[in-house]
């Protein structure tokens, strides 16, 4: 998943960046609404957390903006940040295109599980654990498993083992599935701007998850030209 945090606090925007960077989350970071709106409309990303307290174009009217028709992403799930705990201004961030609302100061844990919240509506799924046939991701406890019936015919249970960006690439597709994700959106979801991830990473990623995968019933089909989507094989469990 990726993300654009708006924060002006340098020392603030570092902290939060690396907690949401070491949760499994790509993070762009930029300093003012001016400068994310640019961004904005260039760019695609699955959400944002928004500083109010912004210089020049505060966080309020930054929000009014990214839900213009022309941005990359109007309907991008957003969390304002703010020191301002008065009514009238967690109202007017809602009403004017924010999501979510949280007054600072605030716990990483709590910031983290707010937009996994905001993350699950944007993508119409009901709960924190993630599933397709034999797999479950818990996206709440950074769990993969899979199920499988022993010869007797008992279900069982195994963890799969997985890389920060296996993890990744296997979230997107899972949040997609039964639909196919495309290569473009998945290097997108592995890498921010500060990092440089060719093409061929996402090959090798979903080449890893292969072959943790399909042992138990799900294969990762490519699709020519556009990218890969998950699919249930005979080896599945019912």
């Amino acid at each position: 998943m990726r993300l654009l945090l708006v924060e002006d606090d340098v020392m603030l925007a570092s902290g939060i960046k690396l907690g949401l960077t070491d949760a499994g989350y790509a993070v762009d970071w930029v300093g003012s609404g001016e400068r994310a709106q640019e961004v904005l409309l260039a760019e695609s990303f699955d959400a944002a957390i928004i500083d109010i307290g912004l210089p020049a174009m505060d966080g309020l009217e930054l929000t009014r903006r990214l839900r213009r028709p022309d941005m990359a992403n109007p309907a991008m799930p957003v969390l304002i940040l703010t020191a301002r705990d008065a009514l009238h201004d967690r109202v007017q961030g809602l009403d004017l295109g924010a999501d979510d609302y949280m007054v600072k100061p605030y716990e990483l844990p709590e910031l983290l599980a707010r937009l996994r919240a905001l993350l699950r509506r944007s993508q119409a799924a009901t709960t924190a654990v993630l599933s397709f046939g034999p797999l479950e991701l818990d996206t709440a406890g950074r769990r993969a498993s899979v199920r499988s019936r022993d010869a007797g015919g008992a279900e069982q249970e195994q963890t799969l083992e997985l890389g920060p960006r296996e993890w990744t690439v296997l979230e997107y597709l899972l949040i997609h599935a039964p639909k196919p994700a495309s290569k473009d959106k998945l290097l997108q979801a592995l890498t921010g701007w500060d990092k440089e991830i060719t093409p061929n990473a996402v090959e090798v990623y979903v080449s890893r998850l292969r072959g943790k995968l399909e042992p138990h019933g799900v294969a990762l089909r490519s699709i020519r030209g556009f990218g890969y989507r998950l699919e249930l094989s005979g080896a599945a469990v019912r």
